[in-house]
């Protein structure tokens, strides 16, 4: 499982492409970009520099896109997990990481019955991503993470300084934008020290 997982944002991060060589070998990225009109050509230059950076790609809500550029596994947003076994399962490959976006204790508790391989939680800080949405806070992320059957990656406000505060969490790893994108040397040391 990677420690980093890196969320592209169309605002935030409009060429995610640029950031790869910055990231550690075995970090992961996953592609959102929904609504961009040349997200599969982005998706396949993502791919290819993902496979030269040794960073394994994920394509959010969209398997057959995941499939066609041979990357590495699936990112399910809640929305998919709860209208049921949906096709992704159809289309999943062998070896594929598929994770799945969670925002309280139900949701958790779906996306691990939907065998799906890790979970990223949400928002645990207060994000630029959704401002004035409620955060989970470091208590209930924690409680959360430590009753999850499967690993969970903390998401939302992550940064240096919020990774060592999650650091005996039981965090498989972070995801987040800018905590990435802005320096975040602290953290892998941080998700290190927590349960994989």
């Amino acid at each position: 499982m990677p420690r980093l997982i890196l969320m592209t944002d169309t605002r935030r991060l409009p060429d995610p492409v640029l950031v790869i060589p910055c990231l550690p070998a075995g970090a992961a990225v996953i592609l959102r970009h929904y609504d961009d009109p040349e997200r599969a050509g982005l998706a396949l230059r993502l791919a290819r520099a993902c496979r030269e950076h040794r960073i394994r790609l994920l394509i959010a809500g969209d398997a057959r896109l995941a499939r066609a550029v041979r990357a590495d596994g699936l990112h399910l947003p809640e929305a998919m997990l709860r209208g049921g076994p949906g096709t992704w399962r159809l289309l999943r490959r062998p070896g594929w990481l598929v994770t799945a976006a969670a925002h309280d204790e139900a949701a958790v508790a779906a996306a691990a019955k939907a065998g799906v391989s890790a979970i990223l939680l949400s928002p645990v800080f207060a994000t630029a991503s959704h401002p004035g949405a409620p955060a989970l806070g470091p208590i209930r992320f924690a409680r959360l993470a430590r009753r999850s059957p499967i690993p969970v990656y903390a998401l939302g406000g992550i940064d240096a300084a919020q990774a060592r505060r999650l650091a005996a969490s039981g965090a498989a790893g972070f995801a987040a934008i800018s905590g990435l994108t802005g320096g975040m040397d602290q953290a892998p040391s941080a998700a290190r020290s927590s349960r994989s």
